[in-house]
Formats: structure tokens, sequence, C-alpha cells
């Protein structure tokens, strides 16, 4: 039975992956700092035998054995990585330092969740993993943005220096149950302030695009390219092709959860992308894989889940 680590295993993403490994018959170690996790979101696997949580801050070492090593411990939304940007610059940097370090001690093989946000504000559409981004190393996302670009310089230095076996997926947007209801996303937002009766808050024009995929889909992706062949690091993108604008996907949410509420139009923040598309051949070709779940219905699962949260 294989050890693996999930470094940020009590947030949105982590907590599924964990679901997910131990219905494949892994023994689990989740690692978070509860910044932004929640023991909620766990709290069902802790009968497990084969489940183990630790309260554990990824820019300290943690000192344990392990076979494999999910590192996906960061805020992933503005309204949290910027509440502390310095923090969230060493959870990115120190904490890819001290988990390969980890992997060097234990020979494990590391995935890192990366994001599509290393593309930055991109001049090329849809994204392919062999554009190097459009990143403003000044603003107010940047300590996101060049976080994460500075962990997969790390990783692919830990590969060619000692030999670590890596992979690096690039995570675009995802949405699905066990998101916090005030992380600041697009999808999260709308369907609490429908499911409130509270107007609909969109930055900017609207038109701005995005491309959502479903979590199911996304942990999926995550897992095989942790099982797919050792020569093969990466990065490659994780996310639906599918490309809606904001507007078209506040429309979509307010006719699901069929609420008739006001839009209310803000000055985009600085920095925000104009386009989120991934490119996923390589991800077809590599690990045959692609979403199943459309957004609709993955939508519909969502609603359902904040429903009963609100309730």
């Amino acid at each position: 039975m294989k050890k693996v680590l999930v470094t940020g295993g009590a947030g949105f993403l982590g907590s599924h992956l964990c679901e997910a490994l131990l219905e494949r018959g892994y023994d689990v170690l989740c690692a978070d700092n509860l910044f932004t996790g929640n023991k909620a979101n766990i709290a069902h696997l802790m009968g497990s035998p084969y489940f183990e949580f630790i309260r554990h801050d990824i820019t300290f070492p943690l000192y344990v054995e392990v076979d494999q090593i999910y590192n996906l411990a960061c805020p992933a939304s503005p309204v949290h990585y910027q509440v502390d940007p310095v923090q969230t610059t060493k959870t990115s940097v120190h904490g890819a330092i001290n988990m390969l370090g980890l992997a060097k001690r234990t020979r494990a093989r590391i995935l890192q969740a990366s994001t599509s946000e290393i593309y930055g504000d991109p001049e090329i559409h849809p994204q392919t993993e062999d554009y190097w981004g459009r990143v403003n190393p000044l603003g107010y996302r940047a300590c996101y943005d060049e976080s994460k670009r500075c962990a997969e310089t790390l990783f692919f230095d830990y590969h060619r220096q000692h030999r670590l076996e890596i992979k690096i997926v690039r995570i675009f947007n995802t949405y699905g149950s066990k998101m916090h209801p005030n992380d600041g996303r697009v999808v999260s937002n709308f369907i609490v302030s429908a499911l409130k009766g509270e107007p609909i808050t969109i930055y900017g024009d609207g038109r701005q695009t995005r491309s959502f995929c479903y979590v199911d889909d996304l942990i999926s992706g995550l897992i095989r390219m942790m099982e797919s062949p050792e020569g093969f690091t990466g990065p490659i993108n994780l996310g639906n092709p599918e490309e809606i604008s904001v507007l078209e996907l506040a429309e979509k949410i307010l006719m699901l959860t069929g609420c008739k509420l006001p839009l209310e139009f803000r000055p985009l923040p600085m920095d925000d992308p104009r386009m989120r598309q991934p490119d996923i051949t390589l991800a077809r070709e590599k690990l045959d894989w692609h979403p199943r779940v459309s957004l609709e219905d993955g939508l519909k699962e969502t609603i359902a889940y904040f429903r009963k949260l609100i309730a």
C-alpha cells in the first residue's frame, strides 16, 4: 500500500483528492495549516484507518515517510492570498523547497499543483504549455503568480540536479462542492449571491472569458498525472477547454437557481486576465484525459451543495 502525502489536504481540491486516493486503496496523510482549509471537509474521512490528518505549515520542514507527494498547499483565490502576500510567497517557494527536500530524502515522486495564473494576462489564446506567460511582477496578484512560477523552476532544478521524479500540473478554474462560500471566486460568488437573493456583482464588463472544470474531472487528471510514466514531467494543463464569458456564466447560474436578480458592474481588478482557456492537447495525448462533466451538470451539483450549506 503506497503512503501518500497531500499538502493542503483539507482544502477544496485537497479534500476531494484525499477521498479519491482512499477509494483507490492508498494510505493517505493529509497536512494542512487550516488557513483556508477546513476540518469539515475531511471529517468524514477521520474514521478510516488509512487516513491521518496533521496540522502543519509547509513553510517548515515535515519529517514523514511517504512514497508520493501531492503539493497542493497554498491559498488560491485573490481574497485569501492577498491577505498576507509575503506568507503566500513563502508557502509556494519555501513550501516547495521543503517538500522537494522531503522527496529527495525519501525518493518519493512529487507532484506540484501549479496554476494557469503563471500565464498571467495572456497574449496567445488558448494557452499552451510552451507559452512563457505575461505576468506583472509588481502587481497585487504577483505574490501568487510569481511564487508559483518560481516553484516550477525549483521543481525542474531538483529534477535536473537530484534526479527527482517530478510532475507539474497547471490547474485552470475548477469548481464544485467544498468550495469556500467567501473565497471570491466567480462561481461561488454568483451562486451564493443568487441563493441569498442578492445582486450579482460582475467586475468589468463581463466579456472576459473563463473555462470551468468540475472538480471530479480535475482530481482524475491529477491522479493520472501522478501515475504517468517516469519520464513525463509536464508541465501539463488540466482544465475544461469550453470557454464562456463571465456575463454568460452569471445568466446561466440565475437560470439554474430560478432567481431573477439585478447585475451590478464594478471596476475590473488590477491585472485580472481578459481570457483564460486551456489547450489540453497534451493531456489528451499523454494521459488520455479530458473533462467529462458538462458545465450545466457541474453547476447543478455545486448549487445543490451551496443550498445545503446556506440552509
